[in-house]
């Protein structure tokens, strides 16, 4: 076995560390004992040599996502009892066996202690996407652990690429595929508290289906009867198909891609609402120039306007410009369902932002709910940026 590359940080660098914190960050590097390569384990130590923790180095602002802040050996029993920790509290929710939803999130990064890890499960199919080299160079390993851990509950496992890692390390071209033979299909139809859909794991954004919407498109259910519903950004009609069974008037969903709006129109039809229900391939800035009093329930859940800090300002801006132009339009006794999941923009940021809006509206606006990420999506106490997804439901005057 090759001797382990230890990485020592500055003094006081450690503080985050002893913390629990799961990232260490190029600036907090004093030396690197070696040359490692991208995906490799290493061992992290203070600026006096205490041992800190191990984890994955990858070149960039965060150099090392740390896997374990116990001295032990990384190897196959270590991730498959990590994995099954993860299903264990999906088990505790409820979710594994339930007869109303089939489609939920298996492992969710630094919220399961598997930073760069994300696995989805979709009706028997395990959809793995990695968002480090590290965790890239292990699918196979995690492959088989999941079919040792899930035996008769599972039928495929797919690998979805992050394009963000091609080039990187010793990675040549990325992986796309499933693990071993082919038994599963995409699009797979999966149920979600009861409601059908079809994602396409293979086509699709992320991992093929926003899962960490299923409480938020559930309490959407409370509002939907009898009002003019829109949906912005719908995506594959999540929200809309969650309206319709809530009782709404009419939907009309909203979305640049024609392949979304496809699997929309797939998704409204196999819950036997296509009659109230209308699709439209547009540009959302387009679509809401002119919708005065028009509906009365309206669904802002945007792609992140910010994924670096360098970005933050002109997001916060995106959302307030958006947000005021759903708040001035909005029928009165209207309904705002309007979310940011934008890492970088914290739920403070946000709020403020959708005040701005508000303010600029002239409109009378209370807080009915602060929105966030299910429980299948869970946030380390100790890596609050973990809480990505935001979100207010307000009432407008």
């Amino acid at each position: 076995m090759d001797k382990i590359i230890v990485v020592v940080l500055n003094k006081g660098r450690e503080q985050s560390i002893k913390r629990f914190h799961p990232w260490i960050f190029s600036g907090a590097i004093k030396s690197v004992e070696g040359t490692p390569k991208e995906g490799e384990i290493v061992r992290v130590v203070s600026n006096h040599g205490e041992f800190l923790a191990l984890g994955h180095y990858q070149v960039g602002s965060i150099t090392i996502r740390i896997v374990s802040f116990d001295d032990v050996q990384i190897d196959h029993e270590f991730w498959k009892e990590q994995i099954s920790k993860a299903i264990e509290v999906r088990k505790s929710l409820g979710l594994f066996y339930s007869d109303e939803t089939n489609v939920f999130r298996l492992v969710h990064g630094e919220g399961d202690s598997l930073p760069g890890l994300i696995i989805d499960f979709y009706n028997g199919t395990a959809v793995i996407q990695s968002h480090s080299i590290g965790m890239y160079q292990l699918r196979n390993e995690f492959a088989e652990i999941l079919h040792e851990l899930l035996e008769e509950k599972l039928e495929a496992v797919y690998f979805k690429s992050n394009k963000s890692l091609s080039g990187r390390g010793s990675i040549a071209e990325l992986e796309n595929g499933f693990y071993g033979t082919d038994h599963s299909q995409s699009p797979v139809i999966v149920k979600e508290y009861g409601n059908k859909f079809n994602v396409d794991f293979i086509e699709g954004q992320k991992t093929g289906f926003f899962i960490d919407q299923r409480e938020n498109r559930h309490l959407l259910m409370d509002f939907a009867k009898d009002r003019d519903v829109l949906n912005m950004f719908g995506y594959t009609g999540g929200f809309s198909v969650y309206a319709l069974k809530g009782g709404a008037k009419h939907v009309d969903t909203v979305d640049a891609s024609a392949r979304a709006m496809e699997l929309t129109d797939k998704n409204v039809s196999v819950n036997g609402d296509i009659d109230d229900h209308k699709s439209f391939v547009c540009d959302a800035a387009d679509f809401m120039k002119d919708i005065k009093d028009k509906y009365d329930l309206i669904i802002l859940d945007p792609p992140a306007f910010a994924k670096h800090r360098s970005a933050l300002s002109q997001a916060l801006q995106a959302y307030k410009r958006l947000n005021q132009k759903a708040l001035e339009q909005i029928r009165p006794k209207g309904i705002l369902f309007t979310f940011s999941c934008s890492q970088v923009v914290t739920k403070e940021k946000f709020r403020e932002a959708v005040f701005s809006a508000a303010a600029l509206s002239k409109r009378r606006v209370r807080i009915l709910y602060q929105l966030t990420q299910p429980a299948d999506h869970p946030i380390s106490i100790y890596h609050p940026e973990g809480e990505y997804l935001k979100g207010l439901v307000l009432y407008v005057e």
